[in-house]
């Protein structure tokens, strides 16, 4: 049996949707040289080969709920117009939507280990339209998604 994999968790400052994250990741702002979207972040994760070699994933938190993740392909250096090294995390462009949960603000990112992370939505679950941030919260915190 394959070990379940690490991954991140990480709140998507000023999204109010799962489609407004993902309209972001498709602009040229977001995006690498090679058209993949990516996260740029002041640490270096120092637990890369387990993100990386174990499949992880950055699970992202919108509007205070847990909605999504998407697979982190690698992790590329950036020096920024400072001189700064950091770290661009570069995202498979698919979207996965999942079992939502109620997580408080933090800054940064946290390891997740894939035994404390929310399934994916079954298939036939994936298009449909997400529900409004606020109602989605609410249900979440009462245990119902």
């Amino acid at each position: 049996m394959t070990p379940a994999p690490l991954n991140l968790v990480k709140l998507s400052v000023g999204s109010d949707s799962v489609e407004s994250m993902a309209a972001w990741q498709a602009s040229r702002r977001a995006q690498g040289e090679d058209g993949l979207p990516r996260h740029v972040t002041r640490m270096w994760p120092k637990r890369e080969a387990e993100l990386l070699e174990g499949g992880g994933s950055i699970y992202w938190i919108i509007q205070g709920v847990l909605q999504c993740r998407q697979r982190i392909l690698r992790l590329d250096e950036v020096i920024g117009g400072d001189g700064i090294r950091r770290c661009a995390i570069v995202l498979d462009p698919e979207i996965v939507r999942t079992g939502t949960a109620q997580k408080r603000p933090f800054q940064g990112w946290r390891y997740l280990p894939g035994t404390d992370a929310p399934a994916d939505l079954p298939a036939q679950r994936r298009d449909e339209d997400a529900l409004p941030a606020d109602l989605s919260a609410a249900l979440a915190e009462i245990g119902v998604l």
